[in-house]
């Protein structure tokens, strides 16, 4: 879904807290003055000394291995043109962060002020000591093919534009599926290119090298056709002009059997697209607007195979799929340059992955039962796990193979086992968690929508497509609030449960409610006085499929959310009881901390209950759960009555349900400590990986650790999930942000899927 976003929410994003996406963090202790003293004086002499005798030694001493410079000079920016370095800033953080979550590689972001080759050049040539590599970014052409030709025959790093060569990579492995399927061979096949830019250029360079021919390549600039009558053309385009007449993109068109669109939008009509071969390649990758939008292309001819750079849409070309793998590849080899064996690598890579099988994290990601190789899957997700061992790799070897790699890798095995670590066991759970949502919006009620960071939270879920908010609260409250804060929710579904016009609804509600507890203490009367209240007529909603899940708890007491929910919803027929469960993200990935919010004083068969219910849950985002029942006892070291209640149920557990992994008593820190694991318990079954499950004995000592973790440990708490209901509904925790509040929104999406496709 193509995203809508606010200006206003754009600018606090960049603005808050630190301002900008990027800063530098230590990677060694400075803790204590011994530490500032081995890494600066005296002892940062000592590396100095042995880079200074052998100059290799950077790379064993200092970051520069893992160290890419991100560098422009603002005069291309995205579709925003010449707008100058400093207001590409925001775009070269981002790019690092891309760098950084795909592959684990830290950026510099460089802005360089100035228009002038020769300066550039210089100036980059003389930050080669620094970095291990260059990637060139939003540079106008021709001056981009001027700089990155002189920057890769001047240094002895990787250096790689970007613009030109990431689509080429990318939609060269599209384009290399796209024709096995349709039984084409890339030497016989005419293609029409619409754009004569940087990536226009380099797309068609790379498809020549994977085989199609020169002469059956027709490019089209903003004058129209390339050909050898034209006095217009530079040296970039003199490469791709043709001996023949000049004619429109509607003639060359004709009986064409490839489009590739890199120019603007809607410029190519249906009649156009009709008039192509049998089995035609249609990429419109113009961005946000195709050449052709995708549906139009599908309707004119359905027997076509259509990508765009659009993340709504089957087949899209996306950059990220390529260069933080293939820097990743040539800066574990040490790689000299990034030449074309090494693109063609990444080409080829790419495109095998695409016919293999899809994971079911990726499945689950894009609500897809099987995703398979076939026209609309033609490349790998953007999300795929599988991307950075599969290009990387194939990148490294390249440079092997063609004499840069001055580093070369001997264990392949131990090399692919490294690129898992580098990521952790994250797998990036809320991007997982958001995807699948949007795949899928479900219907949310906002029980406190007179608050405006539940506005904002609603605009956003409405905006990314997770969900689709109602409100419930005054209609003229929140009216005033979204027209004050300019939000876009004046199609937004807005209800009062005490207005004259829900009382008929109030009425029914309270009927279906009475039937529910009139031996627990209700009557008629109250029933239906009771569904004025909020809380009660959402989850009445939520009970009656008028909406799917719930959000409350801003403002309201956790008891007073949780109550309502337990009346009219009550627990899904596994479980004896609810429980909280906070997901906090962590550098090492996620950790899942249970009871942190429910259940005070657990007895045995209370804690099996949360802990066989949190495990569900955390198979729920693809992720296979390995528990430590915490204590401060280990394996039987005290006999408390708290020691031996954890005990008894990992004996519980085990028994009933071996396929689960799980240990403890334990203490914490040795869960975490695998060398102390190994050496004092070699029984456990948490030796060879770590746990991501955390079940704390009691509330107390769950709510405290996942709030020290969160705030001195530098983690954030995705939460609470409150787990055994058989319907979604979750309380916010006090003083959630927008972001919180928006996090919580796809996880109740989420749950509200899986839950509808279990009935």
């Amino acid at each position: 879904m193509a995203q809508h976003i606010r200006k206003e929410e754009a600018l606090e994003y960049h603005e808050k807290g630190r301002p900008g996406k990027i800063e530098v963090i230590p990677s060694k202790e400075t803790k204590t003055q011994r530490d500032l003293a081995l890494a600066y004086s005296p002892g940062v002499a000592e590396p100095c000394k042995e880079i200074s005798a052998n100059v290799e030694n950077v790379y064993k001493y200092t970051a520069k291995g893992n160290l890419v410079a991100v560098i422009s000079n603002g005069t291309a920016v995205l579709g925003l043109g010449n707008i100058g370095p400093e207001a590409a800033k925001p775009v070269m953080e981002g790019k690092g962060i891309l760098f950084k979550i795909f592959a684990d590689i830290d950026v510099f972001d460089i802005e360089l002020n100035t228009k002038s080759i020769d300066e550039f050049v210089n100036v980059v040539k003389a930050l080669e000591p620094t970095f291990g590599g260059v990637n060139l970014e939003d540079i106008k052409a021709p001056e981009c093919f001027a700089i990155e030709t002189r920057l890769k025959e001047e240094m002895n790093i990787p250096v790689m534009h970007d613009d030109q060569h990431g689509t080429a990579i990318i939609s060269g492995a599209a384009l290399l599926n796209a024709l096995d399927i349709v039984n084409k061979k890339i030497d016989k096949v005419k293609i029409v290119v619409s754009g004569a830019g940087a990536s226009a250029i380099s797309c068609c360079k790379i498809y020549i090298a994977l085989g199609a021919k020169p002469g059956n390549v027709f490019m089209f600039d903003t004058k129209g056709l390339i050909t050898n009558s034209r006095k217009d053309l530079d040296e970039y385009k003199k490469q791709f002009a043709q001996d023949v007449p000049m004619s429109s993109l509607a003639d060359e068109m004709k009986d064409a059997d490839v489009f590739i669109g890199l120019s603007k939008g809607n410029i190519v009509s249906t009649d156009m697209v009709k008039s192509m071969a049998k089995d035609p390649i249609i990429f419109a990758l113009a961005n946000p607007d195709p050449e052709i939008p995708y549906e139009d292309a599908v309707a004119a001819r359905p027997d076509a195979i259509v990508a765009t750079g659009r993340s709504d849409y089957p087949n899209q070309v996306n950059n990220v799929l390529g260069f933080p793998y293939i820097f990743r590849g040539a800066l574990d080899v040490r790689a000299s340059s990034i030449n074309e064996e090494m693109k063609l690598a990444a080409v080829k890579a790419l495109a095998q992955l695409a016919k293999e099988p899809v994971p079911d994290i990726v499945n689950m990601a894009y609500n897809e039962k099987s995703l398979h190789y076939g026209p609309v899957y033609i490349i790998p997700k953007p999300i795929d796990p599988r991307l950075l061992v599969a290009v990387s790799p194939a990148v490294a070897k390249a440079a092997m193979d063609s004499g840069v790699a001055k580093h070369p890798i001997t264990d392949w095995d131990a090399y692919e086992s490294a690129l898992y670590r580098r990521l952790g066991s994250n797998d990036n759970i809320l991007r997982f968690i958001t995807n699948k949502a949007r795949k899928d919006p479900k219907r949310v009620v906002f029980v406190d929508a007179e608050n405006l960071k539940v506005l904002k939270a609603a605009q956003t879920a409405k905006d990314e497509g997770i969900a689709i908010p109602i409100l419930l609260g005054d209609e003229k409250k929140i009216k005033q609030l979204i027209k004050v804060n300019d939000l876009q929710l004046k199609d937004i579904t807005i209800i009062n449960p005490t207005d004259e016009a829900y009382e008929k609804k109030r009425v029914e509600f309270g009927d279906m409610f009475f039937e529910k507890r009139k031996r627990r203490g209700f009557n008629l009367y109250e029933a239906r006085k009771i569904m004025r209240e909020r809380q009660y007529f959402g989850c009445m909603m939520v009970e009656t499929g008028e909406a799917d899940a719930l959000i409350s708890g801003l403002t309201r007491k956790y008891p007073d959310t949780v109550k309502p929910a337990l009346e009219i919803i009550g627990m899904e027929p596994s479980a004896k009881r609810v429980a909280g469960m906070y997901i906090m993200l962590t550098k090492k990935g996620p950790l899942f901390f249970a009871d942190t919010t429910v259940n005070f004083n657990p007895t045995e068969e209370e804690l099996e209950d949360i802990t066989l219910l949190t495990a569900r849950t955390v198979e729920t985002y693809n992720i296979k759960p390995r528990i430590a029942m915490l204590s401060y006892s280990n394996f039987g070291s005290s006999d408390s009555p708290e020691a031996i209640l954890v005990r008894n149920v990992v004996a519980r557990i085990k028994e009933k349900h071996p396929e689960i992994v799980i240990d403890g008593e334990m203490q914490a820190g040795v869960a975490f400590n695998k060398d102390l694991l190994r050496e004092n318990y070699p029984f456990s079954d948490l030796i060879s990986e770590p746990p991501n499950v955390l079940i704390f004995p009691n509330l107390a000592a769950g709510n405290i650790a996942y709030h020290l973790l969160q705030e001195l440990g530098g983690a954030e708490a995705v939460g609470p999930v409150l787990v055994g209901l058989r319907k979604p509904v979750h309380v916010l925790q006090l003083g959630s942000t927008v972001r919180q509040i928006t996090n919580m929104v796809a996880i109740a999406v989420v749950e509200a899927q899986v839950k509808c496709n279990n009935k």
